[in-house]
């Protein structure tokens, strides 16, 4: 379903012709419909990397008239070494993953292949665009309730008023849950040229977010950058942040394969090489088993 008729064009003009099933739609033996079915019985949470968000560069050059200059654009993008490729591929499909790799990479051949990027459709270059996106891919999530809500919440309103507002709000929620289950935000995953340049920082000058409540990223500056500095945003979140420098590098060097160099790391060089799990078992030493639990879970 597409948000508008002109959203539709656009998209038939750029990749949509050629992912479209048409009549296909809902046969399971579709090429494509077979390619993600695969994805979804074999990627590990969280989605880091889509399967379809593949499809639809290799079906943006597909339908190009010119394209060299899609696959110009998309060389742009960071690319890893071959150890980093299999790392970040082995995270995100599991320990079988060569095994899945290659039934993806069948299923994407039979359903996508083009000649101009004969090399994504190799085993190595499978790989490659594989962790491409996994490297690069920006996580969206969006939901036009969340925002409506969180406008309610800015109203100044008669406590009488707002207590009716924030029922009404209640029921809603209960009632998207009985009609089609939990209520999730629209989320997907995307590639932005710019946003991409940007490295990490535990004390970032800048973030990035979704404000228009659409696939249009904003970075925002948190402070004055001063021409010539470095934009840098965090891979981490607000919580991740305030964790131990060695809880932080670990975070960094399994999801990321990097070790921080920011200002806050190199001032917190001399401290001990603990986690902040560990950190916080000496201080809660003799609290109930229950407890850590509960830490464990927050951690999750």
């Amino acid at each position: 379903m597409y948000c508008s008729a002109e959203c539709r064009l656009a998209a038939a003009e750029q990749y949509h012709q050629v992912l479209c099933p048409g009549p296909s739609q809902d046969d399971p033996l579709h090429p494509l419909n077979k390619l993600q079915e695969a994805w979804r019985s074999v990627h590990y949470p969280p989605e880091t990397a889509s399967i379809m968000l593949m499809a639809r560069m290799v079906a943006t050059v597909k339908q190009a008239m010119d394209k060299d200059r899609w696959i110009r654009l998309f060389a742009q993008f960071c690319n890893k070494t071959a150890n980093e490729e299999e790392e970040i591929v082995h995270k995100l499909l599991g320990d079988k993953f060569k095994g899945q790799l290659e039934l993806l990479r069948r299923l994407f051949t039979e359903a996508l292949y083009e000649e101009a990027l004969s090399q994504w459709f190799t085993p190595d270059g499978f790989r490659s665009l594989f962790a491409l996106v996994g490297t690069n891919g920006q996580g969206i999530g969006t939901s036009s309730l969340s925002q409506w809500v969180h406008a309610c919440d800015a109203l100044e309103l008669k406590p009488q008023d707002r207590e009716q507002l924030d029922a009404f709000i209640d029921q809603l929620y209960k009632d998207i849950e009985a009609a089609t289950g939990e209520f999730l935000n629209c989320e997907g995953s995307g590639l932005f040229v710019l946003q991409s340049c940007c490295n990490h920082s535990c004390v970032p000058n800048a973030e990035t977010s979704f404000p228009e409540n659409n696939f249009l990223l904003h970075v925002t500056a948190l402070e004055d950058i001063k021409p010539g500095e470095e934009i840098c945003i965090s891979y981490l979140d607000c919580c991740q942040r305030e964790r131990s420098r060695h809880s932080r590098h670990k975070i960094l060097r399994e999801n990321y394969l990097f070790v921080c160099s920011c200002p806050k790391c190199l001032a917190e060089a001399d401290e001990p090489n603990v986690t902040s799990e560990e950190e916080e078992e000496e201080e809660e030493e003799g609290e109930p088993e229950d407890a850590e639990l509960g830490d464990e879970m927050t951690d999750v």
